[in-house]
């Protein structure tokens, strides 16, 4: 007979809801001798069955749950099959992409196992002592469903430690190129498999790359004629008697929203990063999507800094981004990174010109919507700025969200266009000045 968790009687009906997670607080008792990794029945104070799941007995995650269905077993054939309905939904809602998230840990069913794909090469990550224990099945079945030839392995991550596991990176199976090119939105990138963040690139932004498009085509001051409107396909040329924004992108990383913002039209974009090797990639981006020198500047630095001094000497743009790291690493966090949200808005928002716009996102899976937005709208009465929210967004469609695990929905995006509220001899100037370049 199947090892069982005992769930306590008072506990939350977390699990029924849809949270795939047992912890040990919610344990009354274990039946067997399960170990760590090994296939468990969960069952209720009654004895009912509920969820097979994985079993940990030190992590503050008790079971991982992986399948309702009491006649399944977690073995090859189910990891097949949740590998499968994964790989299925991707092709169903994403049918011209080759490249993509494939696997998305819980919300695909496959507890502790992120997995991008590129092309023939896959990036495997796995945070999970289950998922480690049976890396080679793992990979097997993702090389037959995903019909890719090679796999890197990028579990760097240091939630592995809370798992009891070493960190590992390197080839997994085959030969994998250690970079590759991707086309995302008909941007091109350079990944850097190896060594860059992570699984090497984030596709929980793809729609909200493009969704810059109508932003960052025109000027805070401009009004755009029917002929100028943005068109799917169709980028920007300079002869169509538009200047284009020039856009601020705060924590670029590899460029992704500032390569997007040339592609779409923006006059000049200003990115920033703390991270050197980011912003070498981000340069190889822009070459290999043939933007000039003259189009983009690439500024290595404290963005906090940065933007203080920016505002100190008057600078302006019609659109600035903020896409940061995630603030809080933990619930015991929070507070800390409000603040800090509100702060980044507040020098942004001193930056924008009158009608321009602010795009912002947080991956800050602790903080949530409301709290962050609350953060953001701080700053705009600080800043004596009205915002008018245009468009809010979270990750992209392959990265699907359980409704009953909050976490899934990490990402938070908004597009927001300012306006001063104060009647102030600033607000007063008159349209014209406000185009004047720093």
């Amino acid at each position: 007979m199947a090892s069982q968790v005992h769930l306590r009687k008072e506990r939350r009906r977390r699990l029924e809801a849809g949270h795939p997670f047992v912890y040990q607080s919610e344990v009354a008792s274990v039946t067997g001798d399960p170990q760590t990794g090994d296939a468990v029945q969960v069952v209720n104070h009654q004895g009912h069955f509920l969820a097979w799941g994985f079993y940990h007995e030190t992590s503050q995650i008790a079971v991982r749950c992986a399948t309702y269905d009491e006649s399944e077993r977690l073995d090859q054939v189910w990891m097949r099959r949740t590998v499968t309905d994964a790989w299925n939904i991707r092709k169903r809602f994403l049918p011209q992409t080759t490249s993509c998230r494939a696997i998305y840990g819980e919300a695909d069913g496959l507890p502790g196992v992120i997995v991008d794909k590129y092309g023939d090469t896959a990036v495997v990550q796995i945070l999970s002592a289950a998922m480690d224990q049976r890396r080679e099945v793992l990979a097997q079945t993702l090389c037959d469903v995903l019909r890719v030839t090679s796999l890197w392995e990028r579990s760097d991550a240091p939630v592995r430690l809370l798992e009891g596991l070493e960190p590992k990176s390197g080839p997994l199976v085959g030969n994998p190129p250690a970079e590759v090119e991707i086309v995302e939105n008909g941007v091109r990138f350079i990944v850097d498999l190896a060594g860059g963040q992570k699984t090497g690139h984030f596709f929980d932004q793809r729609e909200n790359h493009a969704s810059i498009a109508p932003v960052v085509r025109f000027a805070a001051d401009e009004r755009p004629r029917t002929d100028q409107r943005y068109r799917e396909g169709v980028t920007a040329a300079p002869d169509e008697g538009r200047r284009g924004a020039r856009v601020l992108d705060v924590f670029c990383h590899t460029g992704g929203f500032a390569l997007h913002a040339l592609h779409y039209g923006a006059a000049h974009v200003t990115a920033i990063d703390s991270s050197l090797h980011a912003l070498q990639s981000a340069e190889r981006n822009m070459a290999a999507n043939g933007f000039s020198e003259d189009q983009y500047e690439l500024i290595e630095g404290n963005a906090f800094d940065i933007l203080r001094d920016y505002s100190q000497s008057g600078q302006q743009y019609d659109v600035v981004i903020l896409d940061p790291p995630a603030f809080a690493k933990s619930r015991q966090a929070v507070e800390g990174a409000l603040r800090g949200y509100k702060d980044i808005h507040l020098r942004a928002l001193r930056l924008l010109r009158e009608g321009g716009f602010l795009v912002t996102a947080s991956c800050s899976s602790h903080v949530n919507a409301q709290a962050w937005l609350e953060a953001i709208a701080q700053a705009a009465q600080d800043a004596r700025k009205i915002l008018r929210v245009i468009e809010r967004r979270g990750a992209a469609i392959d990265h699907p969200a359980l409704l009953g695990m909050p976490e899934n929905e990490y990402l938070k995006f908004a597009i927001l266009e300012v306006k001063s509220r104060a009647t102030s001899e600033k607000a007063q100037i008159p349209r014209s000045s406000h185009l004047q370049t720093p």
